[in-house]
């Protein structure tokens, strides 16, 4: 087992990633909001977003001491809203509970909103040297093809022993430089060589131990058989303006999709929308092109409808009226702000 470690060890420090700009640090407020936001997403989306939120909030305390609306506006884009939400609650966490210090054991840190085994895991080992393992994706993709681990991990059976497997694998000495480039080297074997398809086995470091190669099928590893069903919708979105060209936006209600972002007023049909117009004195202008939304589990087909207000309507509900130039500053998801910017070129 200590072979298995010392290799992908050795293969982080020469060919692993260190330019990242959440590497070379044992910051746990920079480490964890890496973490956070590299669940899900791309190194290259998130960049942009990291270095922003390290400008606005560049300590655990200026994240904590946020308004929600300056943090949703800060995030959206990004998706999987919750993860904002979450973030500024486990700030307020870290303050309150542990006066501003993020707890040194990933026993501790998985107690934080947000936080689960595996970025907890995470955090302790890059920051504080913690024997703890890690089982994001990538790292699961790893090792069930690097051990032939062919049990079904649908099962919570299965997740457990492969969580096992993993915490025997740790690295046993020079804990404090090694578990960092030990979970990193998985983490970038994951990313980089070990891939979902088409793997480049002949750069791996463990590639002449590795049991799914010898088995010559790699790409059937790790094994899961449910699958979750995708759903879809259909929302019909009330683009409604003022004379001076200011859009009404509402929160959205927790929990639901966008909870937290502010968005055009949304309604099940077209009929319900229209029946919303008359006590706000408003008309149709156009009915824009219909766009889909891919969400993980869900497509939204998204209905825009162009209407005019009467003079002085305010809509009933939580919202308010925006103006273009204060767009950048309300959090909007994606395609909302897309739509809108699109409008304002014309």
């Amino acid at each position: 087992m200590s072979e298995f470690s010392d290799q992908v060890v050795q293969w982080q420090s020469e060919h692993g990633r260190h330019h990242l700009p959440w590497q070379n640090t044992t910051d746990p407020y920079r480490v964890w909001l890496s973490e956070i936001m590299l669940q899900q997403t791309q190194v290259t989306t998130v960049l942009g977003y990291y270095q922003r939120f390290l400008e606005r909030f560049p300590t655990v305390k200026d994240l904590a001491e946020a308004g929600d609306e300056d943090v949703m506006a800060l995030w959206a884009g990004l998706g999987y809203y919750s993860r904002a939400r979450n973030l500024h609650r486990c700030a307020q966490d870290v303050m309150e509970r542990f006066g501003g210090a993020f707890p040194r054991t990933a026993a501790e840190l998985a107690t934080l909103p947000g936080i689960g085994r595996s970025t907890a895991a995470a955090i302790s080992s890059f920051c504080f040297g913690e024997r703890a393992a890690i089982l994001d994706a990538n790292v699961k993709r790893v090792l069930t093809r690097a051990f032939a681990f062919d049990d079904d991990l649908a099962k919570s059976a299965s997740e457990k022993k492969l969580w096992a497997l993993a915490e025997s694998l740790l690295p046993q000495k020079q804990r404090a430089q090694n578990m960092p480039r030990y979970t990193q080297g998985l983490m970038d074997l994951g990313a980089s060589v070990c891939t979902s398809r088409s793997p480049s086995c002949l750069l791996c470091p463990v590639q002449h131990g590795c049991r799914a190669r010898q088995l010559g099928t790699p790409e059937r590893f790790p094994v899961k058989t449910r699958t979750l069903k995708r759903s879809a919708q259909q929302w019909w979105l009330l683009l409604l303006r003022r004379p001076d060209g200011a859009v009404w936006l509402e929160k959205r209600p927790a929990p639901g999709i966008w909870a937290g972002l502010h968005c055009l007023p949304v309604f099940e049909s077209e009929a319900a929308l229209q029946a919303a117009l008359p006590p706000l004195d408003a008309t149709v202008q156009a009915h824009l092109p219909a766009f889909l939304h891919v969400l993980t589990h869900r497509d939204l087909y998204l209905h825009p409808v162009g209407a005019q207000a009467g003079a002085g309507a305010t809509p009933p509900g939580q919202g308010l009226w925006c103006a273009e130039q204060d767009w950048a500053d309300v959090g909007l998801p994606a395609p909302i702000r897309s739509l809108l910017l699109g409008l304002s070129k014309k």
